[in-house]
């Protein structure tokens, strides 16, 4: 049997993933519709022990949803924008103010704490350059302890993937 690989330590315990549970997760970041008898006939597995491969990295976290691709041009989101913030006060109570607001709005798809210059990194996505001046003006703007923010905007797509295990 190959060499079992170790990922990241969690709170609850440290989690081993063989060349079978990676396989599993190559095929399901591919197609997460796929059947466990499609993926047990794929890497030699009856069901039975596939089915509990994906429930128990389902339970440990590994797993963490299943989720639809959409084009966001498709769905009038055609605008992307990169914002870098950077917070006035630096302290537990002023961030976790940040977070909580810019988790209850929909136009931020990702949100990353970074360092250097500015705080925060967002990815928003809206329909068109209106909208996004909406955003900025009436809802980032908006909220309490907001110091600086840049925007950058994206002109294409290079590289877009969610895959992170690859067989």
């Amino acid at each position: 049997m190959s060499k079992a690989l170790k990922t990241e330590k969690t709170a609850t315990a440290d989690i081993i993933l063989d060349s079978k549970d990676l396989s599993i997760l190559n095929l399901l970041q591919q197609n997460a519709r796929m059947t466990v008898k499609e993926i047990a006939d794929t890497i030699h597995l009856s069901t039975t022990p596939v089915h509990e491969r994906i429930k128990r990295m389902e339970a440990n976290g590994v797993i963490k949803q299943y989720a639809t691709l959409v084009d966001h041009t498709k769905v009038k989101k055609s605008l992307i924008a990169i914002c870098y913030v950077s917070l006035k006060e630096h302290n537990k109570t002023a961030g976790t103010k940040f977070v909580k607001a810019i988790q209850q709005m929909p136009d931020v798809v990702e949100c990353y704490t970074i360092s250097g210059e500015f705080d925060f990194m967002l990815k928003v996505m809206c329909e068109d350059m209106n909208a996004y001046h909406d955003f900025h003006v009436n809802k980032l703007s908006q909220i309490e302890n907001m110091g600086h923010v840049q925007s950058i905007f994206v002109m294409g797509v290079i590289k877009q993937t969610h895959q992170l295990v690859y067989t």
